[in-house]
């Protein structure tokens, strides 16, 4: 949603909505990412327009202080950053608040920092751009930690049950190298909304995806 027109978001999100299973929610504080967004107060607003499930990724120093607000607001899970600290408790706020839960690591941060918590969460996301602006470019180094981050849950025995998201620089392109990486929740903005036919971009990008799941569905049969 980065990416869609702030001052016309309903319409953009109903035109992409049929392409799309969620709608990625990017809050920043200008303080934890050198930019600043929306709050729950614009989340509440899209939530009377949409029903789709609404996936709120908090770039904040301090995601505990709304957690709550969100839930209220209509988010259907959030995501904090491990980088922040405090991790163990917000987990579990979210969890307490019926809130579907998410723990992101920027590129720099290793696979190690998000281990010892891949029994609690039901989403990892792992950024592929620094967050704060959209239209950045793709880093395909961080592909081995999203690989790692897969064979962790398949070990567990939790890939069926957590998702695994890629965020940043998503288009036809990155998106099949992130799925064949492992993830199966792909975040794209600018490819979207800065195609002339969002929809359309949009259903290119999934279609490609599924392309690119179809032969490793077939070799674990």
């Amino acid at each position: 949603m980065l990416s869609a027109d702030f001052g016309n978001l309903a319409a953009a999100v109903a035109e992409v909505a049929p392409a799309a299973d969620w709608l990625h929610v990017d809050v920043m504080d200008a303080h934890f990412v050198p930019n600043l967004t929306i709050g729950p107060p614009v989340v509440a607003s899209l939530r009377r327009h949409s029903s789709m499930y609404f996936d709120c990724h908090l770039m904040m120093t301090d995601p505990g202080s709304f957690l709550e607000a969100f839930a209220a607001a209509g988010a259907g899970g959030c995501t904090v950053h491990v980088e922040v600290g405090r991790t163990d408790e917000l987990l579990e706020e979210m969890r307490a608040l019926g809130l579907r839960v998410g723990l992101a690591a920027n590129p720099d941060t290793p696979f190690e920092a998000l281990e010892p918590h891949l029994h609690q969460v039901d989403l990892v996301l792992c950024m592929t751009v620094f967050p704060g602006f959209g239209g950045q470019r793709f880093m395909e180094d961080v592909m081995e930690k999203v690989t790692r981050v897969r064979r962790a849950l398949v070990s567990r025995g939790r890939s069926d049950e957590v998702d695994l998201e890629v965020d940043g620089g998503i288009d036809e392109g990155t998106g099949v190298t992130a799925v064949v990486a492992g993830a199966n929740v792909l975040v794209a903005g600018s490819a979207i909304f800065g195609h002339e036919r969002p929809r359309e971009a949009a259903e290119s990008i999934g279609a490609a995806a599924r392309r690119a799941l179809e032969p490793v569905a077939a070799d674990g049969a």
